[in-house]
């Protein structure tokens, strides 16, 4: 396979929990020589979090280096390594960086092109840019857990880190668009997104019927906000999603499950009507598929053109048929562990295929050091003198 897109690129990788780490994986996996950079006070720690498989999946295609940004020599180093760098990427809070000196105008004092990206909680600026950030106080802060759940039943945590994950994607976004833009500039910059800004354009179109209508939407359950039928409905051996909101879905949906009744119901003819009256229909059409299985209903109701799905567990996401064609589970060898299966990249590219395995799991905190100095032409002696300093590990 040839070179991969971002081959070629350096980066430094400060950040430490989630969202940070999402945005830098995007770069390693496609190539970026990427170096995690951790204080020496973690070197050694090679058991426990970073051998689960959180970290693992969050750090493969990375090389380990200790560095104690404290001390005098350990900051010079990570000036040193910073000038030739093509992306730094941090989530530390703004005083910190700024009292160890790694911000960006330090940063750009030694490299002009450098593209400086940062995660944060609420934002560089602003009433709350000092408030620590974590994802469910943001789920709840940005308004998410208010329009997920059911009806009175209180807000809802979503079950993922969604604004850990979704803020590392923007992130990601934001660093290509920087270093396309250096391509024409020459110049490198600042990029920075936070979990609240992901939030809050995460939330799309519910998002903007306030911003356009002053409407605040409220808890749908698992019904879609504002069209129906599309939900999930109970059937002989569990529940399925179903989609036929149109008129054609609508009358292919009939058509399949054999339902004349439902067909000539006044209170169901019209697209508006079915969503004025959407509580009964649900109760209706609940009985008129209570006869057929999940996988009837599935096969079924696609076959004529109206969307179905069953509701299946995390393993059963993984491997159904076409997850498996898709091949998003794999492998990536690791010394002690063996090979460990991880979760490819969504993003598909036709001159790039994917690799049959990661280049290499997660590193261990440091366990690339002396090969990554190495890399950056820093010779055995002063290799040396900065393991003996404790600045390096």
């Amino acid at each position: 396979m040839g070179a991969l897109p971002l081959s070629g690129y350096k980066v430094l990788d400060l950040t430490i929990a989630r969202a940070g780490p999402t945005a830098v994986r995007l770069l390693a996996d496609w190539g970026a020589d990427v170096i995690k950079i951790e204080p020496p006070a973690t070197a050694g720690s090679i058991t426990g979090t970073r051998r689960g498989p959180d970290e693992q999946n969050l750090h493969r295609n990375k090389r380990g280096l200790c560095i104690d940004l404290k001390n005098k020599a350990g900051h010079v180093l990570f000036l040193d390594l910073a000038k030739q760098a093509d992306v730094i990427v941090e989530n530390f809070r703004a005083d910190v960086k700024h009292r160890l000196q790694i911000d960006y105008e330090s940063v750009r004092a030694v490299n002009e092109r450098v593209i400086y990206a940062s995660i944060s909680g609420f934002g560089q600026e602003g009433p709350y840019r000092d408030r620590p950030g974590v994802d469910q106080i943001v789920q709840g802060m940005s308004g998410l857990m208010s329009i997920t759940g059911e009806p009175g039943r209180g807000p809802m945590r979503v079950g993922i880190a969604i604004s850990d994950t979704a803020a590392g994607m923007f992130l990601g976004q934001g660093i290509l668009l920087a270093l396309l833009d250096r391509e024409r500039t020459g110049k490198g910059q600042w990029v920075h997104t936070s979990l609240l800004e992901s939030m809050l354009s995460k939330l799309d179109f519910q998002g903007a019927r306030y911003t356009m209508l002053g409407d605040v939407p409220a808890q749908q359950g698992n019904d879609h906000p504002t069209a129906f039928p599309m939900g999930t409905f109970a059937c002989a051996d569990g529940f399925v999603n179903i989609a036929a909101p149109t008129e054609r879905m609508w009358a292919s949906f009939l058509d399949a499950v054999e339902d004349d009744d439902l067909r000539h119901r006044e209170e169901y003819a019209s697209a508006r009507d079915r969503l004025h009256h959407k509580q009964q229909l649900k109760v209706d059409m609940e009985s008129a598929i209570a006869s057929f299985s999940t996988l009837e209903l599935v096969e079924k109701l696609n076959d004529a053109g109206v969307p179905c799905g069953p509701i299946n567990d995390i393993k059963e996401g993984f491997d159904n048929p076409q997850a498996e064609f898709l091949r998003m589970q794999v492998p990536a060898p690791h010394a002690d562990l063996g090979d460990v299966q991880l979760i490819r990249s969504p993003i598909n590219l036709s001159s790039h295929a994917h690799p049959e395995a990661f280049h290499h799991a997660a590193p261990d905190p440091g366990e690339h050091s002396r090969d990554v100095l190495a890399s950056f032409d820093i010779d055995e002696a002063r290799i040396k003198s900065l393991v003996e300093e404790g600045a390096v590990a």
